[in-house]
């Protein structure tokens, strides 16, 4: 496995400012001094500048002959993005044109080093102050989920990302990936306890020390820890946008399994029992919306565990919702979103070849909070 020569911690900041053009934070005393109290990173559901994504580009990062395959689904995801808000897609040097030629003239595309196209969880995660004036990019350090796959370009994507957007960029001395957190916005995040004190992300921190830094960096009051991601999520190692989303202010959509004999009933049942048991921080119990479809298949021969509908993109006027390609499951799943976002265009894309890699839509898209 490729690692990096040099972590982010270790990097020139000087050097750093100067290839980007803007003053970049050094990293922190501690991970609760990653950001001021005023500044917090708004729930999904509201309004977005644009969509960062990344160009799969790599076979050698294991996705050996089904790259054609992943470009072409991460392709179709942004052309149904872009219908709604303007998509930014970061390539590879040298791989620009690819990009371009397969996703369309309506996406804009830079080159910047990276090495495969998870972007919620190798982007920055942004943060927007009280009077809604000014973001900044939230730049945790970033492990390849646990020493798994190569991350030495990766780990970089914040620095590009936040350079491009003229964005100020504070470092967060935590392994973090986007996608094992929700946040709505309004003090309360949900994480599971699978993921984040698993021992290959912080093992030198307490559950106590990763909540006091989870908070301050995001601006929040509350962690609600759901014990469990899917079974068999040997990729991210349980992340929460696997199981659930956000709907809305105290509002959860939750992937159950009402199949006693599925290892996911067990599991998730205990989720939703925490859930049923929390208030957020505004004090509001949750209201859970279950969502039963998990459908299982096989690519390249393997057998596919963690396809997520939860795992869905929302824009201005669209829910982007990932398909499997099994009829019965797709259907009842579109149909419950249509009746979830009234008003709303939903798109199914199918994304088989990235459930294969670990991931789906929400994986590999990160939103940009408007301002003002």
């Amino acid at each position: 496995m490729d690692r990096p020569r040099t972590s982010r911690r270790a990097f020139c900041t000087a050097a750093l400012a100067t290839a980007a053009g803007t003053a970049l934070g050094t990293a922190p005393a501690s991970p609760a001094a990653a950001v001021t109290p005023a500044a917090a990173a708004p729930a999904e559901w509201e309004a977005h500048s644009r969509c960062v994504m990344a160009w799969p580009w790599d076979r050698n990062v294991g996705w050996g002959n089904l790259l054609k395959a992943v470009q072409s689904e991460v392709a179709a995801v942004a052309r149904a993005v872009a219908r709604f808000e303007p998509v930014l897609m970061v390539a590879e040097p040298g791989t620009a044109a690819d990009a371009r030629q397969q996703c369309g003239p309506a996406i804009t595309v830079i080159e910047y080093p990276i090495n495969d196209c998870w972007t919620r969880d190798t982007g920055p995660v942004f943060t927007r102050n009280a009077d809604r004036t000014r973001l900044t990019g939230l730049d945790f350090r970033f492990n390849g989920w646990g020493n798994k796959y190569p991350y030495d370009k990766d780990d970089f994507l914040p620095v590009g990302v936040c350079d491009h957007l003229a964005v100020p960029r504070q470092a967060v001395d935590l392994v973090l990936e986007g996608g094992a957190v929700l946040t709505d916005g309004q003090g309360t995040l949900i994480t599971t306890e699978e993921c984040l004190l698993n021992s290959n992300r912080n093992p030198g921190l307490t559950r106590a020390q990763i909540e006091s830094a989870l908070l301050a960096a995001y601006g929040a009051t509350k962690v609600i820890w759901l014990p469990y991601g899917l079974h068999n999520d040997t990729v991210t190692d349980g992340h929460v946008d696997l199981i659930a989303a956000y709907l809305g202010p105290a509002r959860i959509l939750l992937h159950t399994q009402p199949d006693p004999a599925d290892p996911n009933h067990a599991r998730m049942a205990a989720n939703k029992a925490v859930l049923q048991g929390a208030t957020d921080a505004c004090g509001r119990p949750f209201q859970i919306v279950e969502l039963h479809q998990q459908p299982h298949f096989r690519v390249n021969g393997a057998l596919v565990e963690t396809f997520s509908y939860t795992n869905y993109y929302l824009t201005r006027g669209s829910v982007v919702v990932p398909t499997a390609d099994v009829a019965a499951d797709d259907a009842a799943a579109l149909a419950q979103f249509a009746t979830l976002f009234p008003g709303r265009e939903v798109t199914g894309i199918p994304c088989r070849t990235l459930a294969w890699g670990g991931g789906g839509i929400h994986c590999i898209t990160q939103h940009v909070p408007v301002l003002g």
